[in-house]
């Protein structure tokens, strides 16, 4: 059974998504809360937030924000588990760039919050949440999850984009193709500017 959350304080998808839309303008934002589990003894539950496109830098590494109990984790990023399941997924499957033992490339911003009872830092300065097989499982899961809203996302747009591409392609040609039907079936010139008109409309609904 899955251990009660009453005394976990998580922040919430919809508060997730709202702050990265006050934050960053993107193409898309999704959140995903995973199901409390447990180490231990110890309760704890992981969300993930990302936000993808729109002004985020496409060329630089993607942002990686870290928090534990709602405060934010500003140091050792490299010690922390948190990166360390960044890391262990692979981005390639979610249609990002990815370097061997590197973080994604690409215009992404994640928000991976772990919130617990006890949280296992590494230290007093608590900079950093120690690696238990638990902690990466459920934040894995969580960032698999959310990637591949990203996944569909940049999918659905690439194909967009290849079809726009080929009707613009098509459209430089309606022209030409209702002068050859005119030639081929004698029409008149106030015929052929009705076919041309007919075969941009066409082209313009199955745009729609």
């Amino acid at each position: 059974m899955k251990p009660p959350t009453k005394c976990i304080v998580p922040i919430g998808e919809t508060l997730l998504e709202l702050s990265l839309k006050q934050s960053v303008e993107a193409d898309l934002y999704a959140s995903v809360g995973r199901l409390p589990s447990v180490y231990r003894g110890n309760p704890f539950q992981v969300e993930v937030a990302m936000a993808y496109g729109g002004d985020i830098d496409p060329e630089g590494p993607v942002t990686l924000m870290r928090f534990a109990n709602r405060v934010p984790l500003l140091y050792q990023q490299a010690a922390c588990v948190i990166t360390k399941s960044v890391l262990d997924v692979d981005w390639r499957n979610y249609r990002l760039s990815q370097s061997s033992g590197a973080l994604p490339t690409g215009p992404l911003i994640i928000i991976v919050h772990v919130g617990s009872v006890w949280v296992p830092f590494t230290s007093e300065s608590k900079e950093a949440i120690a690696h238990y097989p638990e902690l990466v499982r459920e934040i894995c899961l969580g960032l698999q999850e959310c990637g591949r809203k990203v996944s569909d996302y940049i999918g659905r747009a690439r194909r967009v984009a290849e079809a726009e591409r080929k009707k613009s392609y098509i459209q430089q040609y309606i022209g030409h193709i209702a002068e050859a039907l005119q030639e081929l079936n004698g029409d008149s010139d106030c015929r052929s500017k009705t076919v041309e008109n007919n075969l941009r409309e066409m082209l313009e609904w199955s745009r729609s």
